[in-house]
C-alpha cells in the first residue's frame, strides 16, 4: 500500500515541503454507514437525561390515610401520593434513572477515528504544520496566522497537546475555531469541523494513541 503524501507548511502558511503519511492509518477506505453507527452512538454516550417525574415514592405528604377505612362512605385510601390524586405520584412518566448508553467496540472507534482522518488527508482538509509557534495566547496572533491557511474563515478543529497551550486560550474568542487535546480526539468534532488543524509531532502522536 503506497504512502499517502500532503502539504507541510511552517506556521506562516508557508508551504516548505510533503509530507508522507502511513496508507495504513491516513489510507483507509471511507464506509460512510459505519461512521454514522459510531456518531450516533457517541451522540447518545453523550445525552444527559433531563426530563424527571416524581413517583409516589417521591413526592411530599402522604404520611398517613387521609381518612378512616370505613365509615365515612368514601372510597378507601392509603395515601395522597397515590397516582390517582392531584399532586400524587406520576406513574410510568420519564425518570433520570433512563440510560441511553450504547457501547462500541474499541477496535470499531479507532477504525472509524481513522476513516475520518483519512477523509480529511484525501479531500485536502488535513493541514499539518511543522510546529505551532505561539509565545503568547494572543487571539489576533493566532487569526493572523490562521488567514494565511486554505481553511481561512472556515470552522477549523486545532489538535493539541494539552489544555494549557497558549493557542487554547487564543481560540476562545475566534467563532469558527475549537481546539482539542489529540488523546481525547473523536469522530464526531473531527467531522464537525471542516478543517483539522495539527502539528507533526501531534500527528505521529494521534496515529500511535489510536493505532
Amino acid at each position: 500500500m503506497a504512502d499517502i503524501s500532503i502539504k507541510l507548511y511552517d506556521f506562516a502558511g508557508k508551504e516548505i515541503g510533503v509530507e508522507k503519511l502511513d496508507a495504513g492509518f491516513f489510507g483507509v477506505e471511507v464506509k460512510p454507514n459505519l461512521i454514522q453507527e459510531v456518531v450516533v452512538a457517541q451522540q447518545k454516550n453523550a445525552r444527559e437525561v433531563l426530563a424527571h417525574t416524581k413517583g409516589r415514592s417521591e413526592v411530599r405528604g402522604g404520611g398517613k390515610k387521609p381518612w378512616a377505612q370505613k365509615g365515612t362512605g368514601r372510597a378507601r385510601h392509603g395515601s395522597i401520593r397515590s397516582p390517582i390524586w392531584v399532586g400524587g405520584g406520576i406513574t410510568f412518566g420519564p425518570t433520570k434513572m433512563r440510560n441511553f448508553a450504547v457501547k462500541v467496540n474499541k477496535k470499531v472507534k479507532k477504525k472509524v477515528l481513522s476513516m475520518v482522518l483519512s477523509d480529511k488527508a484525501a479531500s485536502d482538509r488535513l493541514i499539518l504544520v511543522d510546529s505551532y509557534q505561539m509565545p503568547e495566547g494572543k487571539t489576533k496572533m493566532l487569526k493572523t496566522a490562521l488567514d494565511k491557511f486554505p481553511s481561512k474563515d472556515k470552522s477549523t478543529l486545532i489538535v493539541t497537546k494539552g489544555a494549557e497551550e497558549n493557542i487554547v486560550q487564543a481560540s476562545r474568542n475566534l467563532p469558527k475555531v475549537n481546539t482539542i487535546g489529540y488523546s481525547s480526539l473523536n469522530i464526531f468534532d473531527i467531522l464537525k469541523s471542516e478543517y483539522l488543524f495539527i502539528n507533526k509531532d501531534l500527528l505521529n502522536k494521534v496515529k500511535e494513541h489510536y493505532s
